[in-house]
């Protein structure tokens, strides 16, 4: 997020483009180094184009880690911090001091996020959390599938933005949904962000929606950058964006 919400009347204002770096850190993991280290990757994303670098601190701690987060903090000041609704996470999320927090679902099983919140279902318990994140003077989001029930109940909870989750969009091309659910977003005064899945080849449809107002955007852009580095995909990704609109 940028400070304020965007809504239609700002339609035309540019899509910002958040890279998530878990997986230069999943890399790291897999066999216990120093390296590749998640500020070395925040600066090349950052000088790719990057507007903001978002990383997922899981309960597992399997990518990113909780040392992680200064780092990436000294190399972004508009970093996005992507956390699950538990006490820790709060904590956590207040002592870093993120621009934003994204609070996300978790499985412990699952390899990914498999989908969005049940915000309908944890309305109260989502708002007190996201009041809490306020205090401390960060924005908030919610990823949640784009579904008219889900993002009401978002708005109940007084978070300044939802992300929706693009994955369904990813894996059928059928835009429509998502369409629908970024303009009911927008009417209910949300900023509207989305991710999940996308790839240079599908990306730009989603940011030339006009409610959209960022796109989070990882795993593709680490596998592109095994190939071209990590700079010119975030280059590449950043300009298929830019030319949405």
């Amino acid at each position: 997020m940028n400070g304020k919400n965007k809504t239609n009347a700002e339609s035309e204002s540019k899509v910002l483009l958040g890279v998530n770096i878990d997986h230069i850190a999943t890399v790291r993991q897999a066999r216990g180094e120093e390296y590749p280290r998640a500020q070395a990757a925040a600066k090349e994303a950052l000088a790719g184009g990057a507007d903001f670098i978002t990383v997922h601190l899981r309960e597992d701690r399997r990518h990113i880690q909780d040392s992680d987060l200064p780092l990436v903090a000294a190399a972004d000041a508009n970093w996005n911090l992507e956390i699950a609704a538990t006490e820790e996470m709060l904590l956590i999320a207040a002592a870093a001091a993120p621009r934003s927090v994204c609070i996300v679902p978790e499985r412990r099983e699952e390899l990914t996020t498999e989908g969005g919140l049940n915000a309908r279902a944890q309305e109260t318990r989502l708002r007190d959390f996201c009041e809490k994140l306020r205090e401390g003077g960060m924005e908030t989001s919610l990823f949640i599938d784009p579904e008219k029930e889900q993002i009401a109940a978002a708005a109940q909870t007084g978070a300044d933005a939802v992300e929706l989750h693009t994955g369904a969009y990813a894996r059928d091309g059928d835009i429509a949904q998502l369409q629908k659910a970024a303009e009911f977003a927008a009417k209910k005064e949300l900023q509207v962000n989305a991710g999940h899945g996308l790839r240079l080849e599908n990306a730009a449809a989603v940011a030339a929606l006009p409610q959209i107002a960022e796109l989070n955007i990882g795993h593709f852009l680490i596998a592109r950058a095994l190939f071209i580095g990590l700079r010119a995909a975030v280059a590449e990704m950043s300009e298929a964006i830019k030319n949405a609109r």
